[in-house]
């Protein structure tokens, strides 16, 4: 099936509240209203995700609401001595009560859970915010902090509506950045990581729909620099029918560059090996040199989030929509599977 590209505005929903137009596009060109979705508020899947990274540290912030489930996480990585510190916190039967915006282009979210703040804010001109204030992550340490995105010029994202095939009232509308240019301070115990312009990148993760009754889904994503240019990707694959419109593509200083299928090939017996990754288009071969592995298992009721998350460094090559060859060395980024049952 070929693969559509959206290039006008249109809802993710028809009149009576089905799943239509679906397809990927270049800009979050589809309209998203949880009111118009006639399933239970419980089959809602909502989240928002925010990827730091730098020469020496990778930061990642979730906010997910998946109706009974609700999940905020704060990891810190240290990529020198490659140790990691997390904080978790589940909260039951959120079932849209977080207010999560309905566009991936404005609206704030704010939690506070057990003394801990963890603030998204979205500025004009594409500007956005992170704000943590958590007391005790990992050994005790406190994380405080702001960090400021912004967009390059011009830039596009992989965006994408994908159905089910055996779940008529299932759906995903995702929109993936992997190109911010990040500036900021965390103060982490009694050291600062410093994020400066030109040596910080982030990836903006965004994810509404109504989740199927179980789902499997890969993806890897990175972004920094190589010979002086920004780069960054979004691959993956899962359950979801991406028939009309995968979600992988390259970025070269944030415009998109499309990719149809890409495949992981990963060792069965340790995730820490080598990874390889191609597509059938013969457009990617790359590698992924893993540092690190953190495996999670969350449970609430009969509701089961299962994650397994490697960071590493991506090599290799791809084929630009131009016909160019971009070659790139150790870019830094992560690899990770989801497994969701309800």
């Amino acid at each position: 099936m070929a693969q559509v590209e959206i290039k006008t505005p249109v809802s993710v929903l028809d009149p009576s509240g089905r799943p239509e137009n679906f397809g990927w596009a270049r800009y979050p060109l589809f309209f998203y209203d949880p009111n118009l979705i006639r399933v239970s508020r419980r089959q809602i899947n909502e989240s928002d995700r925010y990827i730091i990274f730098s020469s020496t540290h990778l930061l990642m912030f979730e906010i997910l609401d998946s109706g009974y489930l609700g999940y905020i996480g704060v990891s810190v990585v240290s990529i020198k001595d490659k140790q990691r510190a997390a904080q978790v916190f589940i909260a039951p039967f959120p079932l849209g009560s977080w207010d999560l915006p309905p566009s991936s282009e404005n609206g704030s979210i704010k939690i506070l859970q057990k003394k801990s703040l963890l603030n998204f804010i979205t500025m004009d001109k594409g500007i956005r915010i992170i704000k943590a204030d958590i007391p005790k992550l990992g050994h005790q340490r406190r994380l405080r902090g702001e960090l400021v995105l912004f967009e390059p010029s011009g830039a596009q994202s992989i965006v994408t509506h994908m159905p089910w095939r055996r779940e008529k009232e299932a759906f995903r509308y995702s929109r993936r950045s992997p190109w911010y240019i990040v500036e900021g301070v965390m103060q982490f115990g009694t050291s600062e990581i410093v994020f400066t312009r030109g040596n910080a990148w982030g990836i903006f993760d965004w994810n509404r729909g109504v989740r199927p009754r179980g789902d499997l889904r890969y993806w890897a994503a990175a972004c920094g620099l190589s010979n002086g240019k920004q780069i960054g990707f979004s691959v993956g694959y899962g359950s979801a029918d991406s028939g009309m419109g995968t979600e992988n593509a390259f970025f070269l200083e944030g415009k998109l560059h499309k990719l149809d299928q890409v495949t992981f090939h990963i060792s069965p017996t340790n995730w820490l090996l080598p990874w390889h990754f191609t597509s059938n288009d013969n457009r990617l071969d790359m590698l992924f040199t893993p540092y690190q592995e953190r495996a999670e298992h969350n449970q609430m009721f009969f509701h089961s989030l299962k994650f397994r998350q490697v960071c590493g460094f991506f090599s290799g090559k791809v084929i630009l929509d131009d016909g160019a060859l971009l070659e790139f060395q150790n870019i830094g980024g992560f690899t990770e599977r989801r497994k969701t049952r309800f």
